[in-house]
């Protein structure tokens, strides 16, 4: 369908349905076989076909380095789904190293040789991580299982020099149960995983980044409360005794990201809020329990962080207001060093080769999808392991972002990136696409939009990614300011959004449309029924409709780390708030068309909150259209799925916001 006619209504795509079945059968693209369909309309042939240079954006990440040559493993679709390739030297061709219909998660090699490599993988979405070896080398092999089965793998950790992988895992399948979980951290050599010892069972689900001291004889891990809480512990690996060595700070509870052992082994890198509104680099003296910031000037968050294997450098991600910027210190003198000259963008994992001297990271901008970048400690030289395949769409012209403040109903002021079409191609006011990520504890920044450009380039759309209260990045005290009962104050910031979008000479705040996944999805939800006569669509997916049902619903590990970010729906006063502030039992304010997509299997968010939502919206006689994928989870990782999916947005947009 071209984009410079007008849009089909249902009515007349019904209308052509029923005159001309066989033709229209042949001019549209059939779903693929796992996605059922309520009330949505066939997707075009000619539509896919004008959208589909915008699905084959490759997005590249890096997984790990070899221990002993200086080459690495990254991740990058195959086909359908995301797989492990080798990565010889920079710029060598990529070798698929996995094969399989669901994603592959990650990849470790064996420290000493790299005679081997760990992966993990899930089936359909349901986020039941398993490890697995497999040999290098082993072309056509299928993988051995490394940790149980029917048990999600929550984290995994190298020792150093015993070729030891400790795992850590939860049960899974208790959706409904409340019933108190634990975590077993157990350790194994991956070449004889039947030979796995349990070190400790931990209460709860909220237990993660582990890692060995260089002798192996120690653990530090952190135990995560919320956002906001948590605190990190030490394990001897003989015994498996453990002491927590961290403490809330007063009245004020501190946040701790995972930390490592210095190389002597006398203190931990690690990253904290403690005495500060961001998380700043920071070292503890094991013996006094000392902290000392390493970066008390920087005022915004340290996201990433990783010591080099001699412990004489230290890699840090500092977030600014959502761009990454990389810095590296010298442990001797704490000293930071000439920083690398990266492209302005945002970096996703950093690690140390065992050198001690070529650091990998990922990194994305508005005009590159994420790919692989070495830097040289010795010489400071930074070069690119991976290059996008040339495509039919110019990524150079995409639209890059304008990161935009206004104020909030408390006078708060709220950020966001604004993506604007071009102007000479597109003149006047035009409709608006809001995007609010999930999380809460998450943060929009200035990436990629991948297949979302096409809202730009093609379309004319407007999109904004706003970071609301609760969003990381802006300190502790804005991450708290949705927790509980504050958090329809959250909705209200999308409010002053749309009061500022009427002041904008060149959007049309009589079209804009609302999107988002996860709690992004409740938050659509919500703006759907608090702002139903400022908006004129909204697209909810994977999305919270209840936080009673939700709570009730959604796997057991993740249940009490929920509640302590939205409430728990136990107690009786905070149900009674849940109940009447929930979306599904304020549906019939829903008046905007409404798209709703969601994963059968997603342990996070169930089906049922998209099932209720719809059945509830759908008895007022507001359009709804439903979407559910049979072999997806929390969103979609099938490139299949994901397509079709975007090929029905745009038709729901063509339908409801450019009319």
């Amino acid at each position: 369908m071209s984009l410079a006619r007008r849009p089909l209504g249902l009515s007349l795509i019904a209308t052509l349905f029923a005159a001309a079945p066989m033709a229209l059968a042949q001019d549209t693209v059939a779903p693929p076989a796992a996605m059922v369909l309520e009330n949505v309309p066939p997707v075009s042939a000619a539509l896919a076909a004008k959208v589909a240079k915008y699905n084959e954006f490759k997005p590249t990440s890096y997984a790990a380095w070899h221990p002993t040559k200086v080459e690495m493993i990254v991740s990058r679709r195959h086909q359908n789904t995301p797989q492990l390739f080798r990565v010889a030297r920079p710029g060598a061709p990529l070798e698929l190293l996995t094969d399989y219909p669901e994603p592959v998660r990650g990849a470790q090699y064996e420290p000493k040789n790299g005679r081997y490599y760990v992966f993990s993988r899930d089936s359909g979405g349901n986020e039941v991580f398993r490890a697995y070896r497999r040999e290098v080398g082993a072309k056509g092999a299928d993988a051995l299982p490394v940790t149980p089965d029917n048990r999600r793998v929550q984290d995994t950790a190298w020792a150093y020099t015993s070729n030891k992988l400790l795992y850590v895992t939860v049960p899974v399948g208790r959706q409904g149960s409340n019933d108190k979980i634990n975590s077993t951290i157990s350790i194994a050599d991956p070449a004889q995983p039947e030979g796995a010892r349990v070190l400790a069972e931990l209460p709860g689900g909220g237990w993660g980044g582990f890692a060995f001291s260089h002798d192996d004889k120690q653990l530090v891990y952190s135990e995560y409360v919320s956002a906001n809480e948590s605190y990190l512990w030490l394990m001897d690996v003989a015994s498996g005794k453990s002491r927590r060595i961290t403490e809330n700070n007063g009245n004020e509870t501190v946040s701790y990201g995972s930390a490592v052992f210095s190389h002597d082994g006398k203190g931990l890198y690690t990253t904290t809020d403690r005495g500060s509104e961001f998380a700043r680099l920071t070292y503890i003296d094991l013996a006094t329990g000392t902290h000392t910031a390493l970066t008390p000037d920087i005022n915004w968050d340290i996201d990433a962080m990783d010591l080099s294997h001699d412990g004489k450098l230290l890699a840090f991600v500092a977030n600014e207001d959502g761009t990454s910027v990389l810095r590296i210190m010298r442990t001797s003198d704490r000293k930071l060093v000439a920083s690398p000259k990266l492209p302005v963008g945002v970096i996703g994992r950093i690690e140390w080769h065992r050198d001690s001297r070529h650091l990998a990271l990922s990194l994305s901008s508005a005009r590159s999808p994420s790919d692989v970048y070495s830097v040289d400690a010795k010489t400071n030289a930074v070069t690119r392991w991976t290059r996008h395949e040339k495509m039919d769409v110019d990524m150079d012209k995409f639209v890059e972002p304008t990161l935009v403040r206004w104020n909030s109903f408390d006078n708060r002021s709220i950020s966001g990136f604004v993506y604007r079409p071009l102007a000479s191609k597109f003149p006047g006011k035009r409709p608006v696409v809001i995007n609010i990520h999930g999380g809460p504890e998450g943060q929009s920044t200035p990436g990629f939009m991948g297949r979302n450009n096409y809202y730009t380039d093609e379309m004319g759309l407007i999109v904004i990614y706003p970071n609301v209260r609760g969003s990381t990045g802006y300190g502790k005290t804005f991450l708290k300011l949705d927790n509980g009962k504050l958090r329809e104050d959250s909705v209200k910031d999308i409010g002053a959004l749309l009061d500022w979008i009427a002041t904008q000479p060149d959007m049309d705040a009589s079209r804009v449309a609302v999107v988002g996944g996860s709690y992004g999805g409740y938050m659509t939800l919500a703006v759907s029924t608090m702002y139903a006569d400022r908006i004129a669509a909204a697209i909810d997916i994977v999305g919270i409709s209840n936080f009673v049902t939700f709570l009730e619903r959604t796997e057991s590990y993740r249940r009490d780390l929920r509640r302590v970010e939205y409430g728990d729906e136990r107690d009786p006063e905070m149900r009674k708030w849940m109940e009447a502030t929930a979306p599904a039992n304020n549906a019939a304010k829903i008046k905007k068309p409404l798209f709703v997509v969601q994963g059968k299997n997603d342990p996070r968010v169930p089906w049922q909150e998209a099932d209720q939502i719809v059945a509830t919206v759908k008895k007022n006689g507001t359009p709804v259209w439903y979407m559910t994928a049979n072999d997806e989870g929390h969103g979609f990782g099938k490139k299949a799925n994901a397509d079709y999916l975007f090929y029905s947005g745009i038709d729901f947009f063509n339908t409801y916001l450019l009319k």
